[in-house]
């Protein structure tokens, strides 16, 4: 039996967080979803994710915060920062990211991030 690759969505926005979450589905995933940085940080012990899509500006912790706070703990997991924001680019600190995808209705870009960082052909 092949194991689901687990991933965990970070996304403020409800409508944004079921999308990914049942497009992702979709395609044999795992979902685990958090609305905040503060709650991604606590998913991070129980779901134990293959990989993170993290929004940027969120409320109560924002994912540059949550992003330092994951890499420090947990490096290895590779990060996607998915934002609508493209001057977030620039901020050394999206650097500590493994990809970039700015959001847009059509999720391929961001289906073939998780793919390459998977390494799922």
């Amino acid at each position: 039996m092949v194991m689901k690759k687990k991933i965990l969505i970070v996304e403020d926005e409800e409508s944004l967080r079921l999308l990914y979450e049942e497009e992702l589905r979709s395609e044999g995933y795992e979902v685990f979803t958090a609305g905040n940085g503060k709650e991604a940080i606590q998913q991070l012990e129980t779901a134990k994710p293959d990989l993170i899509i993290l929004d940027i500006v969120m409320p109560i912790m924002d994912g540059m915060e949550a992003l330092g706070r994951i890499v420090s703990k947990e490096r290895k997991i590779p990060i996607i920062l998915n934002t609508s924001y493209s001057g977030y680019r620039q901020d050394f600190m999206s650097w500590a990211a493994d990809a970039y995808v700015t959001k847009s209705a059509d999720l391929g870009e961001l289906k073939k991030k998780v793919r390459e960082l998977l390494k799922i052909s």
